[in-house]
């Protein structure tokens, strides 16, 4: 029972493993420079990956540039898409001349309401009732 207890060993802080037998992937270093504010990234990549031409910058969140020997990597944006706004949306389905008539239709609308003070949002709240 004795040879088999880890008295005096601070669980978590070491490990009991060796690298005996361990064969590490060869490893290759690649330097990625943002194209905003010029810090200098390097990333450790597997030598037979192929790293690629763009990363985000840890600071700024912009785009870094893979360096190479012949300079910076071409970075190549041809099939990435802009985001669609909802505004983008509304444009494709009605023209501004609709808009403008839907929009003074509803301050039409809303206007009356107010006059009259028939506000369904507010209905039963506050209202009395004559005898």
């Amino acid at each position: 029972m004795a040879d088999r207890s880890l008295r005096g060993i601070r669980l978590g802080a070491q490990s009991l493993q060796s690298e005996e037998g361990v064969v590490f992937m060869e490893r290759k270093e690649h330097t990625y420079v943002c194209t905003v504010c010029g810090r200098e990234t390097k990333l450790m990549f597997a030598a037979d990956a192929e790293a690629p031409a763009a990363w985000e910058c840890r600071t700024c969140g912009n785009e870094a540039v893979l360096q190479t020997p012949q300079g910076s990597a071409e970075v190549d944006h041809s099939g990435e898409k802009t985001a669609r706004t909802h505004w983008d949306m509304l444009l494709e389905r009605r023209s501004i001349e609709e808009l403008e008539q839907l929009l003074a239709d509803r301050l039409e609308y809303i206007r009356e309401r107010r006059g009259e003070g028939n506000d369904p949002t507010k209905e039963g709240k506050g209202k009395r009732k004559s005898a």
